[in-house]
């Protein structure tokens, strides 16, 4: 039987597939067939393929506690998923519609008050919402969907012991709402390595060419002692292993990874995000920095992680 140690070197550790070997790629994900050995202890990761994305992100849910741990009755809640790009849904770099609209629909029914969703965007904000796929979906499935193309969304806050962040302006949504999910995508990024939870919140900010400017890496840890994520969702289905951000074929992408990742824990999914990259976790440099003050582990070795294979 396969032990979490087997999980991360297989499912997680994906180092061959950095050079898109799909042999190794298949070979790796065959390898943990076996589901994990059962824990009475609530997961610090949880990895969930082979199923489809809707039916990865309710098993995922369900096994950290049921949506309603996260979401009380009346609260407001904020979905922040990646949508930066003018790229449909099969190129990935974007979230996947299904995620976004399975993560409404679950909030709505632990009794969400309201459910809002956006992006401050990377390309023109109305047709990336509309050609992702998820504005639709999100809307369809009962959220209210915000711009984020003004300032004027945006509020000043003081970021508590930032380095290179001391002040910052957070969209309005975020900093007024009772739980915030945080869904992006992971993908390849030519300026910063990789993109994943961590990276993602410069979606949620007015001015990202300050941090392009200022230590990209310290600013994307600075963001969290401002505002922190209650939970992560990362769509690895078909990750862009390179040319990354934007989708520019399905040339880029890594088939068969066919995986959901679901935690509370920002730093650890990232480390599993960067594993599945082929990197790793240590040589990503917010990845290293954002563990050492704390806000959360890449020693993936000791962490509890739930492994949960769904039928195709």
């Amino acid at each position: 039987m396969n032990t979490r140690r087997d999980f991360i070197k297989t499912t997680l550790a994906l180092g061959a597939t950095a050079t898109l070997g799909l042999p190794a790629l298949n070979k790796l994900l065959a390898a943990d067939a076996v589901p994990a050995p059962a824990s009475s202890a609530k997961p610090d990761l949880v990895a969930v393929r082979d199923g489809t994305r809707a039916a990865m992100l309710d098993r995922a849910i369900d096994t950290l506690g049921g949506m309603s741990a996260f979401v009380k009755k009346g609260q407001k809640v904020v979905i922040k998923p990646n949508m930066s790009w003018d790229s449909p849904p099969e190129l990935c770099a974007n979230t996947h519609p299904d995620i976004v609209a399975g993560l409404v629909k679950l909030c709505l029914a632990a009794g969400a008050a309201e459910v809002s969703v956006f992006d401050h965007t990377i390309q023109p904000w109305e047709a990336c919402y509309k050609d992702t796929g998820i504005a639709p979906a999100a809307k369809a499935a009962g959220a209210r969907v915000l711009p984020a193309n003004a300032e004027s969304y945006y509020r000043e806050v003081k970021v508590p012991g930032g380095v290179e962040l001391k002040t910052v302006k957070i969209h309005t949504a975020i900093l007024d709402s009772d739980v915030f999910i945080n869904a992006p995508v992971l993908k390849h990024h030519g300026g910063a390595v990789m993109t994943a939870c961590m990276k993602n919140l410069m979606g949620i900010v007015w001015d990202r060419n300050f941090w392009h400017g200022n230590n990209l890496n310290q600013c994307i840890v600075d963001i969290l002692r401002a505002k922190k994520p209650d939970l992560n969702i990362l769509d690895a289905y078909s990750p862009i292993a390179r040319n990354g951000p934007q989708g520019n074929s399905t040339a880029d992408l890594l088939p068969n990874v066919k995986t959901l990742l679901a935690s509370t824990d920002i730093v650890a999914i990232d480390a599993a995000g960067a594993r599945t990259l082929g990197h790793n976790p240590a040589d990503i440099g917010y990845i290293r920095l954002a563990a050492k003050a704390g806000f959360g582990r890449m020693d993936l070795e000791k962490l509890n992680i739930a492994r949960i294979k769904l039928d195709a």
